[in-house]
């Protein structure tokens, strides 16, 4: 049985401040016309990790099954699926080809479980090269972290 399946492009990005630090993600989804912005952050995080967090982010605010288009500049999360790493992963019981536990492993099978309900499919973008959508993925991932941080000031750094 072949659905018809709306087709989504799902434009992701992942920003930290420092590496451990904190970290902002951001989704554009984009459906004809329509378009959905999706951002938010975490105080302690990797770029990794908010890579990952905006895919899954992504695909989690779909509400019904879709055939999307994954665009991302992020190596890590393309090559991912497109070289079959996670293939590769779950076959060696989350370890890499040199035996050590895979790392993000639970956002990685928390992203699995995200894609079960859609067909994914993972294309590279060129980071920082004029390419819209992820600019503006970009910029709303770092205002992300700048909200974070500026939430997580005191109210007055005076002693009074």
């Amino acid at each position: 049985m072949t659905q018809n399946l709306r087709e989504i492009d799902l434009y992701t990005d992942g920003a930290c401040s420092g590496n451990p630090g904190p970290g902002g993600w951001a989704a554009i989804l984009k459906y004809g016309n329509h378009v959905k912005e999706l951002e938010g952050s975490m105080p302690q995080t990797t770029n990794n990790r908010m890579e990952l967090f905006a895919v899954i982010s992504g695909l989690g605010a779909l509400k019904e099954p879709c055939r999307v288009r994954v665009h991302s500049d992020s190596t890590y999360v393309v090559d991912a699926f497109n070289k079959k790493w996670v293939d590769n992963w779950q076959q060696n019981g989350w370890k890499t080809a040199d035996k050590k536990p895979v790392e993000n492993q639970d956002l990685w099978r928390l992203l699995l479980l995200t894609m079960r309900r859609h067909q994914v499919s993972f294309h590279k973008v060129p980071g920082h090269a004029n390419h819209a959508e992820n600019n503006r993925c970009d910029a709303l991932a770092k205002a992300a972290i700048q909200s974070l941080v500026k939430s997580l000031k005191p109210e007055n750094d005076s002693l009074s």
